[in-house]
């Protein structure tokens, strides 16, 4: 079956009650993993933003202030593992640093490598000690980056991915999943989309790919940076059971043709000879 992930990143704008929220709206429409972003804001933030000032929620502050706002603290990491586990849906996120993978490994088996941090090796490397099971996104890299990224990192899964906010579907060139599944054979091949809508993303899916993820937001008008190229609780729904679909209708392997059960009624109800 794809496994398929609701990416709500800083979609909860650092609020722990909107995360769960978020958690339940996609336990309810099917998904099997939810996902966050974790990352140390000191450390992560380039020297040069973190003075800049931003208009946010809680006023005009600095991008370093805002970025503190939405992370979350071990406490909270713990919280929502717990929360997780009690509603059995399973829960991991996406580390860009070494003290964020280090955290997130207490907790969880699973972990993502952004398309923004797999040219950071070290962190490849690490996440690979720590983890059992490793994804990493392709996006905004070359293919060098992304050969370095495959060495170190060793991935089971990698993710064609465009990090464009919203991307256009001319751009998404899905057929590089093809490149990708003959070019690393022993890592599955998945699919993260930041387009609008659900078409290529199911596209995707019949593709092959085994892997999906699509970020989630309650309301697509809310505040932060991330809401306008996600899905609300009604298309994830779809995006479950539309892949569902895709699976079943794609199950059986290639061959010749199969007359099925409820075909044969309308075979000898239609055809003026049946042999």
């Amino acid at each position: 079956m794809t496994k398929i992930i609701s990416e709500i990143g800083i979609n909860h704008n650092g609020s722990i009650e909107l995360c769960k929220n978020l958690i339940i709206k996609s336990k309810e429409a099917g998904v099997d993993y939810v996902k966050i972003q974790k990352r140390n804001p000191d450390v992560c933030v380039p020297d040069e933003q973190k003075s800049k000032r931003r208009n946010t929620p809680w006023g005009e502050i600095s991008y370093l202030e805002y970025k503190h706002k939405i992370e979350f603290n071990e406490e909270q990491i713990k919280e929502l593992c717990d929360f997780c586990n009690n509603i059995n849906i399973k829960f991991f996120a996406s580390v860009w640093d070494l003290d964020s993978a280090r955290l997130m490994a207490k907790y969880t088996k699973i972990a993502k490598l952004g398309s923004a941090s797999i040219n950071d090796l070290e962190l490849c490397k690490l996440v690979r000690e720590l983890f059992d099971y490793v994804i990493i996104s392709t996006g905004m890299s070359t293919e060098e980056e992304i050969e370095a990224a495959v060495e170190a990192s060793k991935p089971d899964v990698i993710m064609h991915t465009n990090s464009t906010y919203p991307c256009d579907a001319e751009d998404l060139n899905l057929n590089y999943m093809f490149h990708l599944k003959e070019k690393y054979p022993n890592s599955e091949i998945g699919y993260s989309g930041h387009e609008l809508g659900l078409v290529t993303t199911f596209a995707a899916v019949a593709m092959g790919a085994t892997w999906v993820e699509r970020h989630f937001t309650l309301d697509r008008n809310t505040w932060g940076s991330d809401h306008s190229s996600s899905i609300e609780p009604e298309d994830l729904g779809k995006l479950v059971n539309g892949i569902r679909d895709i699976e079943k209708a794609t199950k059986y392997k290639v061959g010749p043709r199969i007359l099925f059960d409820k075909e044969n009624i309308k075979r000898k109800s239609l055809r003026k000879v049946n042999l």
